[in-house]
C-alpha cells in the first residue's frame, strides 16, 4: 500500500565562507585542515588570466600545489576520468575546484572516486548509468566559484556529458558535497555580459524549480531513511531559501549583466545562486531541468540559455497545480497580483521570467537554438529517461505532454 513520505532531510556543505575578499580566507582554512598538498582543477582560461593565481595567494608556500586545468564547458566522460588519474598519481590532501560549475563538478568527483573501482558511468542513475553508489572519501573537496549560477558550490550533483548519446546526465549523492565552499563575488566582477546573463538564468530556474516542486509528504515514503534520495522534495526550510534567492536574482540580475562592476549587484547573484543550490539541492527540480538535458545534449548550447528559454513554458504547463506557488513567483519578480485570478498570477510569473530573459538578451525560443519540430518526439523521449528530476515536476507529465511543452517553447 503507498505511503508517504514523513519526515525530511537537509544537507548542506560542511563550511561556507562568503563575502568581499572571502577567497583571501582560503589559506587559513586550508592551514586549519592541516592541508599538505592541494590539487586545484580549473580550465585554462581561468589560469591564463591570472585567476587560479588570485585564488593561492593566501595559501601557504609549503603546500605542494598541482593544477589540472583540461576542464572544458560541459566536461564528458574522458575529462572526468582524466581528472581522477590525475588525483589519484598527485595523491593531494585537498581538492579546490575553482571556476564554474563545470571544474567544481570535476573537482567533486575527483574527490570522491579517487581510490574507487569502476568508471564514472558506474555511478550515473539508470538507465544511462549502473546506480553504483558513491562512496566516502577521505579527500577534501573545495568549491570556489567564478561564476554565479550552478550552484554546485553548495551541490551533491555533478552534470557529465555524453557527447555519443547526445545527452547530459547527472551523478548525485551526499558524499559529493564539497567540505568547504567560498564564494567571493568579486571573482565574477569579470564575467562577461553573456555569461552573467546564462548563469543567472539558471539561478533563477534552480530557485523556481526548488519552490515549485512537489513536496516532501507528496512523495513517497523510502524503505529506509538511508534511501530518501537528495532531491526529497520542497519544505518550509528549502522555501527560505528558494524565496530569498528569486528575490535577490530578480532584483539584481539586469544590472549585473548591463554593469559588471556593480559589486552590489555581483553579490547579491552570487549570494543569490548560493541559495538557490542549497534549496534545489534538497528540494530537487522538475521538467525545465530534465528537457534542458537533450537539448544541450543534441545542441550543444549553454545550459543556462537552455533552461531559460524552457522555463515560462514550464511554468505554465505546471501553474494549475501550484496557483498559489507561481502567484508568489511573481510577487518575489516585484510583479503585482492583488486582484488577479489565480491563474494570471501564474501568467504574470511566466511573463516576468520571459521578459527578465529579453532584457538580459537571451534567445526567445528553442529554434534560435537549433531546434526543429521534428526534433521533438526524440527529445521528449530522451526526456522521459530523466525520472530523478521529473518525479519532482508538480504535474504528471507524458511524452505528449513533453512534446506539447517543447513545441510551445520553439
Amino acid at each position: 500500500m503507498y505511503q508517504s513520505d514523513s519526515a525530511w532531510d537537509f544537507a548542506i556543505a560542511d563550511t561556507i565562507k562568503f563575502g568581499r575578499g572571502a577567497v583571501d580566507e582560503l589559506g587559513s582554512e586550508l592551514a586549519q585542515r592541516s592541508v599538505s598538498s592541494l590539487l586545484v582543477i580549473t580550465d585554462e582560461q581561468l589560469r591564463d588570466a591570472g585567476v587560479v593565481d588570485t585564488v593561492l595567494e593566501s595559501v601557504a608556500a609549503e603546500i605542494e600545489i598541482n593544477v589540472f586545468d583540461d576542464v572544458e564547458p560541459d566536461p564528458d566522460v574522458d575529462v572526468y576520468e582524466s581528472a581522477i588519474e590525475t588525483a589519484a598519481a598527485v595523491g593531494p590532501d585537498a581538492i579546490a575546484g575553482v571556476g564554474g560549475g563545470s571544474s567544481m563538478d570535476v573537482a567533486k568527483v575527483a574527490g570522491a572516486l579517487i581510490a574507487a573501482d569502476g568508471d564514472v558511468l558506474d555511478y550515473v542513475a539508470p538507465p544511462i548509468g549502473g546506480g553504483k553508489s558513491v562512496p566516502d572519501s577521505e579527500t577534501l573537496v573545495a568549491a570556489v566559484p567564478t561564476t554565479a549560477g550552478t550552484g554546485s558550490e553548495s551541490s551533491p550533483a555533478a552534470v557529465v556529458s555524453l557527447p555519443d548519446r547526445e545527452l547530459k546526465v547527472g551523478i548525485s549523492s551526499r558524499h559529493l558535497y564539497p567540505e568547504l565552499s567560498v564564494v567571493d563575488p568579486l571573482l565574477s566582477v569579470s564575467l562577461p555580459p553573456t555569461i552573467t546573463a546564462s548563469s543567472g538564468m539558471d539561478a533563477l530556474t534552480h530557485a523556481i524549480e526548488a519552490y515549485t516542486t512537489r513536496r516532501y509528504d507528496a512523495k513517497e515514503a523510502p524503505e529506509t531513511a538511508a534511501d530518501r534520495p537528495d532531491y526529497g522534495g520542497r519544505t518550509a526550510m528549502t522555501d527560505l531559501y528558494a524565496e530569498k534567492a528569486i528575490e535577490l536574482i530578480g532584483g539584481s540580475l539586469r544590472r549585473a549583466v548591463n554593469n559588471g562592476s556593480d559589486v552590489d549587484a555581483r553579490r547579491d547573484m552570487a549570494l543569490g545562486s548560493l541559495l538557490a543550490g542549497i534549496a534545489f539541492t534538497n528540494a530537487g527540480l522538475g521538467a525545465t531541468h530534465a528537457m534542458a538535458y537533450p537539448v544541450a545534449g543534441e545542441n550543444h548550447t549553454p545550459h543556462g540559455v537552455t533552461v531559460a528559454v524552457l522555463l515560462p513554458n514550464v511554468m505554465r504547463y505546471n501553474t494549475p497545480t501550484a496557483f498559489d506557488r507561481y502567484g508568489r513567483v511573481a510577487e518575489l519578480l516585484g510583479e503585482p497580483v492583488d486582484g488577479l485570478a489565480d491563474r494570471e498570477k501564474g501568467e504574470r510569473a511566466a511573463t516576468a521570467v520571459e521578459q527578465l530573459s529579453t532584457d538580459i538578451g537571451i534567445p526567445s525560443g528553442l529554434t534560435d537554438l537549433g531546434v526543429e519540430d521534428a526534433d521533438v518526439p526524440r527529445l521528449a523521449e530522451k526526456t522521459e529517461d530523466i525520472q530523478r528530476l521529473l518525479v519532482g515536476n508538480p504535474r504528471r507529465v507524458s511524452q505528449d505532454d513533453l512534446e506539447e511543452v517543447f513545441r510551445n517553447a520553439l
